[in-house]
């Protein structure tokens, strides 16, 4: 996969890292505004604030993540209304463009669009009763709000908003250590990993790809969290939600799924806390993934 660089420049207006902020990548249009609910008073007071565009309020009810996607035609008139009527949420993302370009029908498409994914990742509980009736757009206008949000979903990510980031993978082929052989490009040959017990109730595959461990399709994982109360981390709710959505049904995995580290690949897989380095092993191999990245560095520093 060749991946073009994107430049992202975040702007933390008081200086404070969980503050206020804007982002806007180099040749797109798009601008987001970060507002804590603390410093409602000063972010609605900003010009783009009063721009169209669509908006997200992420919090908690009860204990869950809970997000709202919506949008206005004037969003800070708007986010006083929530303000005022909805006490969950905590933080305010506000994304329109810096020109104010955006009208009724592109916020529109864009709080269904939004809604659409949010659901399909279901990473977070949606307080929207029920996806919203995408507007008709042109042909060419529907492209160009496709390649906004395609910038936008790069954006939210960065901003700590990860509830749009879909971790689910289409399947890919790979190439086992016994094939690597064959006559195909070396940049394409993917090294597997695997976890299995003698129990036979784990017996997973994985893929280190695009900085991600992807656990692949039909891998056996262990269906309900065997660990001690203690080690009931944030592992232990990962494995939960996955279950719950359907991306590990009856102890197997339906999808290729991303994560974030090999040990939280391997925590899923476990169904308890792991060390993804020391119990992911090359497939047909006693080599951990230790040994294996420790080989990969010393072929760099040759």
């Amino acid at each position: 996969m060749n991946l073009s660089g994107r430049s992202l420049e975040l702007f933390f207006i008081d200086g404070r890292p969980d503050g206020m902020l804007t982002a806007e990548v180099f040749n797109w249009t798009g601008h987001v505004l970060r507002i804590p609910r603390t410093q409602l008073k000063e972010g609605l007071g900003r010009p783009e604030a009063k721009f169209t565009g669509v908006y997200i309020l992420v919090g908690e009810q009860d204990g869950t993540p809970m997000a709202y996607v919506g949008e206005a035609e004037d969003m800070a008139s708007r986010l006083r209304d929530h303000a005022a009527k909805k006490d969950w949420w905590d933080t305010a993302v506000l994304i329109t463009t810096s020109a104010n370009s955006l009208h009724k029908a592109h916020v529109k498409f864009l709080e269904s669009r939004l809604v659409e994914i949010a659901i399909e990742v279901n990473a977070m509980a949606l307080e929207n009763g029920n996806q919203p009736t995408r507007s008709s757009l042109s042909e060419s206008q529907t492209a160009n709000m496709e390649s906004y949000l395609d910038t936008l979903m790069m954006v939210l990510p960065a901003i700590r908003l990860d509830n749009f980031l879909r971790k689910r993978r289409s399947e890919q082929k790979v190439v086992t250590p016994q094939s690597q052989n064959s006559p195909v490009d070396k940049n394409e040959v993917e090294t597997i990993f695997e976890m299995r017990n003698m129990a036979g109730d784990i017996n997973a595959k994985a893929v280190l790809r695009d900085g991600e461990m992807v656990v692949k399709a039909g891998s056996r994982v262990r269906s309900t969290w065997v660990g001690e109360f203690s080690e009931k981390t944030h592992y232990w709710k990962f494995h939960e939600a996955l279950v719950g959505n359907a991306t590990i049904v009856d102890g197997v995995f339906t999808t290729d799924y991303a994560f974030t580290s090999p040990s939280g690949a391997a925590s899923v897989v476990a169904g308890r806390s792991a060390s993804g380095r020391r119990e992911w092993k090359v497939v047909g191999t006693n080599q951990t993934y230790a040994d294996w990245e420790n080989a990969q560095l010393t072929e760099v520093a040759e």
